[in-house]
């Protein structure tokens, strides 16, 4: 409800939101009361414990598990690529379930392609720039707006479940383009949608390259080795009852985890971009395929920041990663 109102204002939804939220926490603050109460002399201590584990393991995890299998609309930005001096094309394309989805399209000049894909909670809007630099250096690039993000139809998951069925569309869209050689189609996914190419492409063999930024976990296996005591087995046992919940709420079907995927792109290529707080994460994937998957990574810069951060570096890397595969040998 908190952030249907600030994204998207008031609704139906949000109100209903806000309702439950203000009724839940009335009713377990008198539920919480009465146990209280019911507790004589020293066994009252146990009301603290029994704090803990209700905020700990129910309104910690079941709160982002909730959110992101009801996200706020989003709405596509204002600037369109022509604004950028880019050629352009609005598409639609189904995924195999049904689900329409939008984007726009920018003609290959060199006969590869890239699917661009966005975070969590955005649209095509936030990878605009990075489309920018594709196109310019002749790749065609297909940005869409994720299942229930922007103009997109479906039910939107915000930890990229449906990534596997929307992208194999893309790819399947690209590959009908008279500009495109099917064998030529790479992948730059930021954030949830780096997570959401890297799991798509393990399934996907059509997927020759694989470019993922601000990639974090999304599965418990995803996770390194918990830290020793209770800490470690707290963090893992919070986010365990997070994806159980989010599984719970949503159709979407759960991805294998992150390791598995970047073993089962061997021996397609994949650049993991790391900011701050993420570099220990892509090691640790780097080190499931370390002969396929190569790293970058930027502790100055904030998360999915690179290209802001350090343009020419992001442009270069990127470019001549992709090139490699797509682009080197062709005649």
């Amino acid at each position: 409800g908190v952030m249907h109102v600030v994204k998207s204002g008031m609704s139906v939804t949000a109100v209903a939101g806000l309702v439950s939220l203000l009724a839940g926490l009335v009713l377990v603050g008198f539920a919480f009361s009465v146990f209280v109460r019911s507790l004589h002399g020293w066994w009252r201590l146990l009301a603290v414990p029994a704090a803990f584990v209700l905020v700990q393991f129910v309104l910690v995890p079941i709160t982002p598990a909730v959110y992101a299998t009801h996200v706020p609309p989003t709405t596509v930005g204002r600037t369109t690529p022509a604004e950028l001096g880019l050629d352009y094309t609005d598409v639609e394309f189904a995924t195999a379930d049904g689900a329409m989805l939008s984007g726009w399209y920018l003609p290959s000049t060199n006969g590869a392609a890239i699917a661009l894909l966005h975070g969590s909670g955005s649209t095509r809007s936030a990878v605009l720039d990075h489309a920018a630099v594709l196109a310019r250096h002749g790749y065609g690039v297909l940005l869409y707006d994720d299942r229930g993000h922007g103009r997109s139809a479906g039910d939107a998951m915000d930890f990229g479940w449906w990534g596997d069925l929307d992208l194999a569309a893309a790819v399947s869209y690209l590959q009908s383009r008279p500009d495109v050689d099917p064998a030529r189609i790479g992948v730059v996914g930021l954030s949830m949608g780096g997570e959401q190419a890297v799991n798509a492409a393990a399934s996907d063999d059509r997927i020759r390259v694989v470019v993922a930024e601000g990639v974090e976990p999304r599965l418990p296996a995803d996770q390194p080795a918990p830290e020793p005591g209770p800490q470690g087995w707290t963090q893992q046992a919070v986010h365990s009852i997070a994806i159980a919940t989010a599984a719970f709420l949503t159709d979407a079907p759960e991805p294998i985890p992150l390791r598995d995927a970047v073993k089962a792109l061997a021996p397609r290529p994949v650049l993991l971009i790391a900011a701050r707080g993420e570099i220990d994460f892509i090691r640790h994937l780097q080190r499931a395929a370390p002969a396929t998957v190569s790293t970058w990574e930027m502790p100055d810069a904030e998360h999915t920041r690179g290209l802001d951060t350090h343009p020419a570096e992001w442009t270069a890397r990127v470019v001549s990663f992709l090139d490699a595969t797509l682009v080197a040998g062709q005649g």
